[in-house]
């Protein structure tokens, strides 16, 4: 019998080998043996393709029969390695932090094919645990309880979910038995249960306020921006490899200091590691060829301005030590080695983040929490919906502008310059002059195809790349969420224990709505700012045809 799965968000193809699935759609599994976080399938459509995996859910309801030797049919069950998940719908969410390069399709283009950017080099590959684990990305932080390496079967989750319903009216709290979802995996089940532990300095912690609005993070005292400048392209190895190396400056230390994007992309791994409920912006997407092309340079400096201005805005980001340490290790090797293996032993991630969090006095109401979660979650759905409609519109109408309008306009100019010729046969004085401004006149037309060909550069463009950026936030709330979710429903399940537990889901809680909050002011800032930008170059676009045109208009009242 052929595997099927239920879709649980709505996934759009954009590269091939992919295809597009919609929440609640079914669709068959070909192999239920992930690759690199996708599977292989066949939509309702027919199409055959990859999807994420953890954007379906796998249906295992069917259960095969064998005949023993009394003749007597018995159930039998496949067990499932930690690569066949058997995930439910309260455990799944969208997968965060698929790549720093992440930022396309339905909040997810991590591309299965793409190459690394760059090799990394001997300065980079420290043997240490550390240094391992840190190259497993999301996920990765130590547990702080004993993991297995396999799921029982069928017939022992059955007696242990019948465990877990008799947990809920004892002083027990039962764990999740999806030891892979991201509750667990982010450290958010072992806090709440009250097993994470760690040393927190006072420079650590992070302090959530009630602001106006509900819980908000205590904004950074000592605000800063960084600017990026043009990459230069540098060797090494006499000449066998390039990379490009950006030049950047905080301005809280006015000294600048090269990076590569590997470095960056190091940092995004970190920085996701160390906050499992902050939103850390996505990087550009990697490129395996072409990475010295002018356009692609280009596009990924304004992509890196992008993801730095939200960076430095961050109150929490901001100020972590290990992008401090990205930000002011100048050419320093051993220091930068140093900072780099200290991010990477930092006991302060998965359960024992939490711990660095100091809340208000005043505990949440955890029915309005929830409340507000469910309505989050249905504006990110609908925004990243009509995200993917803009930019496929503003897309589509920059080709028209760039190809389309320039041809047709260059068409009408050189029409205007064949009937000019076609006057000038008249060799009579006084059509010299109307025959000049019919020349002109095709001229400025010709110059007006062209500017419709530059525009898209200067107002389309950032549009298109903000709401790349917009993306990558939007795919990274479904784990942040989930993580609060988790820890509420665990308050729910022990009644006797919700006075123990109430404090530790208020911290989840606080966090999440203050990283929510702050989610709404820079899309507030960013999008009006935009939008803004916008409209001022479509003003002075028009302007400029408009200035072009009464130019043209003038030289008709020329009297020769």
């Amino acid at each position: 019998m052929a595997l099927k799965a239920r879709v649980l968000y709505d996934f759009h193809s954009e590269n091939p080998g992919e295809i597009s699935i919609s929440e609640n759609e079914l669709v068959t599994l070909f192999n239920e043996e992930e690759l690199e976080g996708w599977l292989e399938g066949e939509n309702s459509r027919g199409e055959a393709g990859l999807f994420p995996a953890s954007y379906v859910e796998i249906i295992r309801d069917h259960i095969t029969s064998s005949t023993n030797n009394n003749g007597l049919s018995s159930p039998q069950t496949k067990a499932l390695t930690p690569t066949h998940t058997s995930y439910t719908s309260s455990d799944t969410q969208s997968p965060r932090g698929l790549g720093a390069g992440s930022g396309g399709s339905g909040g997810c283009s991590f591309h299965p094919s793409q190459g690394s950017d760059d090799d990394w080099d001997d300065d980079w590959d420290d043997a240490s645990p550390a240094a391992e684990a840190g190259k497993q990305g999301l996920g990765s932080s130590p547990a702080m309880y004993p993991v297995t390496t396999s799921l029982p079967g069928r017939r022992e989750s059955s007696q242990q979910q019948q465990q877990q319903q008799q947990a809920k009216g004892s002083a027990t709290v039962g764990r999740n038995l999806n030891r892979f979802s991201t509750f667990v995996k982010s450290g958010g089940e072992a806090f709440l249960l009250g097993e994470a532990s760690a040393f927190v300095k006072d420079g650590d912690r992070i302090c959530v306020t009630m602001g106006k609005h509900g819980p908000e993070w205590q904004e950074d005292p000592y605000p800063f921006v960084c600017t990026i400048d043009d990459p230069t392209k540098q060797t090494k190895f006499k000449g066998m490899k390039s990379y490009m190396s950006y030049g950047l400056t905080p301005t809280h230390t006015n000294v600048q200091v090269n990076r590569r994007y590997k470095h960056f992309d190091w940092l995004y791994a970190r920085l996701v590691e160390r906050f499992p409920v902050i939103s850390v912006p996505h990087l550009p997407e990697k490129q395996a060829t072409g990475r010295f092309e002018e356009d692609f340079i280009s596009k990924r400096r304004k992509g890196l301005i992008w993801w730095m201005n939200h960076m430095t805005s961050h109150p929490v980001l901001a100020r972590c030590d290990v992008f401090q340490h990205f930000l002011t290790c100048g050419a320093d090797e051993k220091a930068w080695k140093q900072g780099k293996r200290k991010a990477e032993r930092d006991e302060l991630v998965g359960s024992n983040f939490f711990l660095t969090i100091s809340t208000p006095a005043v505990p949440l109401d955890l029915q309005e929490v929830e409340s507000k979660i469910e309505g989050f979650k249905t504006f990110t759905k609908r925004m990243d919906e009509n995200i993917v409609v803009v930019n496929a519109t503003i897309n589509e109408f920059a080709r028209k502008q760039m190809a389309g309008f320039k041809k047709e306009y260059q068409k009408v100019g050189q029409s205007f310059a064949l009937l000019g010729q076609a006057f000038e046969l008249d060799q009579q004085t006084y059509s010299a002059g109307l025959n000049k401004a019919i020349a002109y006149t095709g001229e400025a037309y010709e110059a007006v195809g062209e500017y419709f060909a530059e525009q898209p550069r200067h107002d389309l463009a950032p549009i298109s790349d903000l709401l790349d950026l917009y993306r990558g936030h939007l795919a990274n709330f479904p784990d942040i969420i989930h993580v609060q979710k988790g820890a509420l429903t665990k308050v729910k399940d022990c009644p006797k224990q919700e006075g123990e537990l109430h404090d530790r889901c208020n911290i989840i809680s606080c966090a999440t709505l203050a990283e929510i909050q702050h989610f709404h002011r820079t899309r507030v800032r960013d999008f009006r700012s935009q939008m803004q930008h916008y409209l001022r170059e479509q003003i002075v676009f028009f302007q400029k045809i408009t200035t072009k045109l009464e130019d043209a208009l003038q030289r008709y009242d020329d009297e020769e």
